[in-house]
């Protein structure tokens, strides 16, 4: 059993930043972070593959970077340049055995961290 707590989400204007936290009870490989807005579907945002690369949806490409203190088995996730569409429920996620972005792949869920980005 492995457990997740996420951290640092607040309420931003458009353009500004956060960086979310994601501690984890236990030594655990892949790890992810999703996102879910009002009404929408939990999508995936960002995760590390095995081999350390980052691997980010399109929609945060090149305004998000995850990393991971291994240490601390803890992932993060700088949000810069952040817009309206960003709002969500930001969740950890970990347990899968492929660290991609497929939701059905995790096995363990954080309770989640909102973030909200007003225009």
């Amino acid at each position: 059993q492995v457990q997740l707590v996420e951290s640092g989400g607040g309420s931003v204007q458009a353009g500004g930043s956060l960086r979310l936290s994601c501690a984890a009870s236990t030594n655990t490989i892949c790890m992810a972070w999703f996102r879910q807005g009002t009404g929408k579907e939990r999508e995936g945002v960002a995760t590390i593959t095995r081999g350390g690369s980052p691997r980010y949806a399109d929609s945060v490409n090149g305004r998000f970077t995850v990393s991971k203190d291994y240490a601390k088995n803890t992932l993060y996730l700088q949000m810069n340049s952040l817009k309206p569409e960003d709002t969500a429920m930001y969740y950890c996620a970990a347990g899968a055995f492929i660290c991609d972005l497929t939701l059905g792949r995790y096995v363990y869920w954080g309770q989640g961290t909102q973030v909200t980005v007003s225009s």
